[in-house]
């Protein structure tokens, strides 16, 4: 039983933080009153506390407690009796190497497989697939490995661009490093737009928000799905 959240965001433009998306996390965490948020991907370099208490004004809107990880003494067993998990974004490899480094990537999936809720957003959005390898940030920290949660059968694309026909850029792509990526590895890769979001819940995987998805098979050419698209069978 898995209940999951992939947000490609968690600000889209002319909005605060989360606020598009407060009304699905009302429901989402309906049944949490705290949530463990976990700080580690740190955007702009800022300390986990700053980025900690961003995350509480957010979610006071929706009278959720947030509180993080970070003050624990035993981050694993934060995990483990956390009611609900937000991991959010930033730079992933900042994230992967400091769930390595506390050696939560293994009671995060247990706990999320498990049931507990779990909202990604960004880079929180790139662990839930199978690698960290389609992630859009720059390598600033090594960590052990690019594997990741593989709590869905795919990669994410977080912040997914599209080629400008305008442009006067001669630079590659999101969809040429895509393509890339395809040169060496099999699984798909769901692109997915500011303000969509993934909803999976127990096996099914359903596209959600505003915006289509842009999907990346091996060897197949790429194609648009529609919102409330199921994405299950994709692996």
């Amino acid at each position: 039983m898995k209940n999951i959240i992939i947000a490609s965001t968690s600000t889209i433009h002319g909005s605060d933080y989360l606020e598009y998306l407060l009304p699905e996390l009302s429901v989402f965490f309906k049944n949490a009153s705290t949530i463990l948020f976990i700080p580690y991907a740190r955007p702009g370099g800022i300390s986990h506390e700053d980025y900690t208490k961003k995350t509480k004004i957010a979610f006071l809107k929706i009278n959720k407690q947030v509180t993080g990880i970070h003050t624990f003494k035993n981050p694993t067993e934060a995990i483990k009796k956390a009611e609900a998990i937000f991991v959010g974004g930033g730079n992933t490899f900042v994230l992967v190497n400091q769930l390595y480094k506390n050696k939560l990537l293994t009671v995060i999936k247990e706990e999320v497989e498990n049931g507990k809720p779990y909202l990604g957003t960004s880079a929180g959005s790139n662990i839930c697939g199978l690698t960290m390898h389609t992630t859009n940030d720059m390598p600033i920290v090594k960590p052990p490995s690019f594997k990741t949660l593989g709590l869905v059968p795919f990669n994410i694309n977080p912040h997914y661009l599209d080629p400008d026909p305008n442009s006067t850029h001669k630079g590659e792509t999101r969809q040429t490093r895509i393509k890339e990526f395809h040169a060496y590895n099999s699984q798909p890769v769901i692109g997915l737009r500011e303000g969509s979001w993934l909803i999976v819940h127990n096996s099914t995987i359903t596209l959600k928000g505003k915006l289509q998805a842009r999907i990346f098979e091996h060897n197949q050419t790429p194609y648009e799905v529609k919102v409330l698209t199921e994405l299950s069978k994709l692996k």
